[in-house]
């Protein structure tokens, strides 16, 4: 099958004055300026002139609406959804989107707030569709692929569960000459080395990819590995994240120097999405007795985010607008080669325990690149591991009301954590849902 690349890239900071993303607080954080530009970047494979893309983005997260916008109209130009990947590094220093976080409970954001996160939203949504329109109508570069998978060891396991994230896989598209055209690399690691600061910044993820292409010449597209419960192992500032990604860029640009093992096409593509249940009994009496904790929580809680939360709950109790799952897409492109690759685009803040689960089942990171908060990052994914512990942010609850939202589900803005399956006879949860999601998109090992 005959291969070529087109690429583009655009800058999407924000104006100085944006409302930033990515931590609960009660007086919104305003950008005082930029340390790094945000970029949005795209890389089409063209598989025998079909086109296959994958767009990465300099911002946290996009919700539903956001993400299904864009997917709409670039399957306009000419691209279907299951070949079109919508990735986010998800920089804690970028700008809020409207829906994810939630922008009233996450930063209190009042509304002339939410009117120019909304007007922010729309105006990345067309630079990003624009973007895949121009590469979309780029010069085509026949090219070949190889890939090979290099090592960090800065991501520790904030849970302090025993997987800890350190391949850093690496995909690269090379012209003729073998000269490097564009890459994709992934790490699983939040991106927040740069801390809670008031700067622009596209956090490791965007250090790592500007010095790959000032030093390569090729694009180069960071995807997001298994983050949901890995932290950077450091003390959080803007010189860690230069520090970081210029170990990552080390690593990367030392492996793009050799051609790895050689994949090929046809790039054969899936998408679905799958609905997660959230453990919500709908009943009238259970509904008033959440209710009834959630005015406690109001009324009593220390953080502002709980409190915002609690508000918005009884509202949506009493309207009768909660939602009693998540819909999450999950994709899967496979390439050929001797072995091929499978590539998973999840959604979500998927905990690590499942990349490793399903690097165990098809042959590892050499054969399975599994990258997060993909397409819509509505929540965190958690695993049964972290639903039966008394406590945890990523698992969705908080011990003194293990029955209500809590941890990372408040600034998402659900009403209840996800369903676990706490015994063998339990109804199926998120964890044996999601994971013959993915098996049935990546098909048998």
């Amino acid at each position: 099958m005959a291969l070529a690349i087109s690429t583009g890239k655009v800058d999407i900071t924000p104006p100085v004055g944006s409302i930033m993303a990515g931590y609960g607080v009660d007086t919104p954080r305003v950008a005082t300026g930029v340390n790094r530009p945000l970029r949005a970047r795209c890389t089409i494979f063209w598989d025998d002139g079909w086109p296959n893309a994958i767009v990465t983005v300099d911002t946290l997260a996009f919700g539903r609406s956001l993400h299904i916008n864009i997917r709409d109209r670039v399957a306009a130009i000419g691209i279907p959804q299951g070949d079109f990947v919508l990735s986010t590094s998800h920089t804690h220093s970028g700008p809020a989107t409207t829906e994810k976080l939630d922008p009233f409970i996450a930063y209190n954001a009042n509304a002339t707030h939410r009117t120019q996160i909304s007007n922010l939203s729309t105006a990345l949504a067309d630079k990003i569709v624009q973007l895949v329109q121009d590469t979309y109508n780029a010069t085509r570069v026949p090219c070949t692929l190889d890939y090979k998978v290099t090592t960090q060891n800065w991501s520790y396991n904030r849970e302090g569960m025993s997987y800890r994230e350190t391949d850093v896989p690496v995909l690269v598209a090379r012209n003729s000459s073998g000269a490097p055209l564009a890459v994709l690399f992934s790490y699983g690691c939040h991106p927040v080395a740069g801390g809670s600061q008031t700067l622009l910044d596209p956090d490791y993820p965007g250090a790592a990819a500007d010095r790959i292409e000032s030093s390569t010449g090729a694009l180069a597209q960071f995807i997001l590995g298994p983050c949901g419960d890995q932290n950077p192992d450091g003390v959080f500032s803007l010189s860690y994240v230069d520090q970081l990604g210029q170990n990552l860029a080390t690593a990367v640009t030392t492996a793009m120097a050799t051609p790895g093992r050689a994949l090929a096409g046809p790039i054969l593509t899936g998408y679905s999405t799958v609905n997660l249940p959230l453990d919500i009994t709908p009943t009238p009496g259970n509904m008033q007795v959440v209710k009834n904790i959630y005015q406690q929580r109001q009324q009593n809680y220390p953080s502002g985010y709980h409190r915002r939360h609690a508000q918005t709950m009884i509202q949506q109790i009493d309207s009768n607008t909660f939602a009693t799952s998540v819909p999450l897409p999950i994709q899967v492109w496979k390439l050929s080669g001797a072995p091929g690759l499978r590539m998973v685009f999840s959604g979500g803040e998927v905990v690590s325990g499942f990349a490793v689960y399903m690097r165990s089942l098809y042959g590892g990171s050499s054969r399975l690149l599994y990258s997060t908060c993909c397409h819509e990052t509505l929540c965190y994914i958690p695993s049964d591991e972290l639903l039966r512990r008394g406590e945890s942010y990523a698992g969705g609850f908080d011990a003194d009301h293990p029955g209500i939202a809590g941890g990372s589900m408040t600034v998402y803005g659900y009403l209840g954590h996800f369903r676990g399956k706490p015994t063998a006879s339990s109804p199926n949860g998120v964890e044996q849902i999601y994971i013959n999601a993915v098996r049935s998109l990546l098909g048998t090992p």
